[in-house]
């Protein structure tokens, strides 16, 4: 079964619309009221005959991921094999959702993401600042999230395979405008298969609830803090590999180069006396085989993908 999840909060001008645009592969839709000003979960029990569509609510707004968080326990509860994320703003073409569910469908993946900058002629009607955000949250979720060949992490247009999103600890992962960057955190620990989908967004007249300056103050510390865990649960935690090692050697090189530097650079300015070829050499070297074990730690890292699906693993 094929579920759609729709979290819902002031878009009642355009929720009923993105329901009529899901085809018939969707089997379930839940639309999750998050305690909307609205009213929109009652606007949809009121308007809407598709007897596919299940309205369920908050009573306290919890974010697009707390409610997106209930719609996918509700799915599990129903055993949806597949379960969509669909916004209720009309920014996702919904005729894409065969596409985007194709590869868990066939166990090539176990969520499957929108991406709106696969090819130059979608990135038209985006404006150029959310352009310039957009790749600079992208490189952050890179290194936080360890899948490197994935861009757009703030796309909401996703899919997901039951099997991984049994293994994800749901109660855990961000609740506000973080989630969809979480998800690929929490995937990452659990070695899911990412892959993307191409894909145009549709800007009309719908109103963003994300406050950029919250974003750009909150999203650099959450992502430094998912990239440590990410490192020490990969790398040291579960595993003990030839990335490991050069982490650990490129912070021992560093550290001595620059501790032993900035001792004999004091030194030197104490005593008058210039640093000689070989203090400066000892000094140096270490900073630049530490930096060299560090490019060969990132290396490892962005080779280091998962490669087999976990839906692969299990009974269809």
């Amino acid at each position: 079964m094929v579920a759609v999840v729709i979290p819902s909060y002031k878009v009642k001008d355009h929720i009923l619309k993105v329901i009529a645009g899901i085809g018939p592969e969707v089997e379930r839709i839940y639309v999750v009221d998050d305690h909307c000003p609205e009213l929109s979960g009652e606007y949809v029990k009121a308007n809407c005959t598709d007897a596919r569509v299940k309205v369920l609510f908050h009573t306290i707004n919890q974010g697009v991921g707390g409610a997106t968080i209930t719609g996918y326990k509700q799915a599990l509860a129903d055993k949806a094999r597949i379960v969509v994320k669909l916004d209720g703003d009309g920014q996702m073409d919904a005729s894409l959702i065969p596409k985007l569910i194709e590869p868990l469908r066939t166990n090539q993946a176990d969520y499957v993401k929108g991406n709106r900058f696969y090819d130059l002629d979608f990135l038209r009607q985006m404006p150029f600042l959310r352009k310039l955000g957009n790749s600079g949250v992208s490189f952050m979720n890179k290194a936080a999230s360890g899948y490197w060949n994935i861009m757009d992490p703030s796309n909401g247009f996703t899919a997901i395979h039951r099997l991984a999103l049994e293994s994800l600890p749901l109660d855990r992962i961000d609740k506000r405008f973080f989630f969809e960057s979480d998800m690929l955190f929490r995937l990452n620990t659990i070695r899911a298969m990412v892959s993307e989908m191409p894909m145009r967004a549709v800007y009309g007249d719908e109103k963003s609830n994300l406050k950029v300056h919250r974003v750009a103050f909150q999203f650099p510390f959450k992502y430094l803090s998912r990239m440590f865990k990410r490192i020490f649960y990969n790398y040291y935690l579960r595993d003990f590999n030839i990335g490991s090692l050069e982490l650990i050697l490129a912070f021992v090189f560093i550290v001595f180069g620059v501790i032993f530097g900035t001792y004999k650079w004091s030194e030197s300015i104490i005593t008058s006396h210039p640093a000689t070829a070989g203090t400066v050499i000892l000094a140096g070297l270490p900073i630049i085989l530490g930096f060299q074990s560090l490019f060969a730690f990132l290396h490892f890292d962005v080779a280091n993908l998962p490669q087999r699906p976990l839906s692969s693993m299990g009974e269809w």
